[in-house]
């Protein structure tokens, strides 16, 4: 079938589902497949749970008219979102970055929501699956998409890009991240920018942080907004507080490098004609989620809950942002990071030389990357061993900051403080 085809299908009521447990009434499922799973298996199921249609890509599976056969499931889904996206007479912002990416989106969303009707990238669903779903959730009432888009291999970006073909582009930062699949820092720098360089040869517009000297060096020569100088960081305690235009925002974000993805959105608001009034309401009442920089009080404590995920760059950042915050006692607990490479051990020995060169209260490092470091800080090499050490040692009237990689689901370590 070509994607025309397919399409009108589609556009009769503008949903795709690829999950048989959370498939929709009239949408179309796509059988995809992974390395423990083969959704072509599930194409009759779907159909009995309401889909219009199935799209499978192994023939043995074509059991019924309603069984549409591809040559590669996978494939079709990404053609038909750019396809969709071609349908679209929107703008749509694209964003990458090595931190930050997830919170900016929701904070440009928030903004941009005030006035017009957005569809923005669903949590982190931002590879090469989650970027063609976001596009295609898009439908006639959408006037502003917001995509987001991840990697962790050179060419991702660049691929991601010609799906979405965005009008507008951002990215938060380059930093150490997913360094086993870029292999170093120029190598985040050089994938990152892929953005920049599908904007570039279509002469669309890129927002730019003024204070970062190689986005600023790499934008040079093209179409870009440059952040509001009239944004201002005051303090963080624990929440980030800033001026714009002269008139202090009080945001729900902890962490100093939190400043720049709500300059970003503030930024982005005034370029689509949000009023002052209505970014500010925005950024004030906007609250991370999902293990994001959330505040937990528990008993005589506060908690820094910072576990969505971790890499040396937002690691040394919250380490940084925690060291200024006002609290008479603080206790850091740290999990291993992953996807470092051949640069883990270093990497992992570089933060605990800094969480040791601040004088914290109490430092816990958790994980056998950190248990290869040389440290006076406590070492644990899993949950379970640090759960144990907690059982019979109290941490009272502390600020705690808890960040780690998602692996090491470092949110369990809450139950445990008494």
């Amino acid at each position: 079938m070509k994607i025309e085809e397919l399409y009108k299908l589609y556009s009769q009521h503008y949903l795709v589902d690829t999950d048989t447990r959370e498939i929709r009434e009239n949408t179309l499922f796509f059988a995809l497949k992974g390395d423990n799973f083969n959704g072509n298996k599930f194409a009759e199921e779907a159909l009995k749970k309401g889909a219009l249609f199935s799209v499978v890509d192994e023939v043995e599976f074509q059991t019924s008219k309603n069984i549409i056969l591809v040559d590669n499931v996978l494939k079709t889904l990404q053609e038909l979102a750019n396809f969709h996206r071609r349908q679209l007479s929107i703008p749509i912002l694209a964003l990458t970055g090595s931190n930050g990416k997830t919170t900016t989106k929701e904070l440009i969303n928030a903004v941009l929501s005030q006035q017009y009707e957005t569809t923005a990238t669903l949590g982190n669903l931002n590879n090469h699956i989650g970027v063609p779903l976001t596009l295609l959730s898009m439908d006639n009432n959408t006037e502003i998409g917001i995509v987001e888009m991840g990697a962790n291999h050179p060419k991702e970006i660049e691929f991601l890009s010609e799906i979405v073909e965005p009008d507008f582009g951002y990215i938060t930062n380059f930093g150490k991240a997913h360094l086993e699949g870029f292999g170093s820092l120029e190598g985040v720098i050089e994938a990152k920018s892929e953005l920049y360089d599908f904007l570039n040869k279509n002469n669309k517009t890129v927002f730019v942080n003024s204070k970062d000297e190689i986005q600023l060096k790499k934008t040079n020569k093209m179409i870009r907004i440059l952040f509001d100088e009239s944004i201002e960081f005051l303090e963080v305690n624990p929440f980030v507080k800033l001026s714009f235009h002269k008139v202090d925002i009080q945001s729900n974000l902890i962490g100093a490098y939190n400043f720049n993805n709500i300059a970003a959105a503030i930024t982005i608001g005034e370029y689509f004609n949000i009023s002052f009034e209505k970014i500010k309401s925005a950024i004030e009442n906007y609250v991370s989620k999902n293990n994001r920089s959330q505040i937990i009080e528990k008993f005589s404590n506060k908690i820094i809950l910072d576990a969505y995920n971790a890499n040396p760059t937002s690691m040394k950042a919250a380490i940084e942002s925690f060291n200024i915050l006002n609290a008479t006692q603080k206790t850091v607990i740290l999990g291993d990071m992953f996807e470092l490479g051949k640069t883990s051990l270093e990497e992992h020995q570089s933060i605990a030389d800094l969480v040791a060169s601040f004088y914290f209260d109490n430092v816990f490092l958790i994980g056998e990357n950190f248990c290869k470091t040389e440290t006076n800080s406590h070492q644990f090499k899993s949950f379970e061993d640090l759960k144990k050490y907690l059982s019979k040692n109290n941490i009272d009237n502390s600020s705690i900051l808890i960040k780690g990689s998602r692996g090491m689901a470092l949110e369990r370590i809450v139950a445990c403080i008494s």
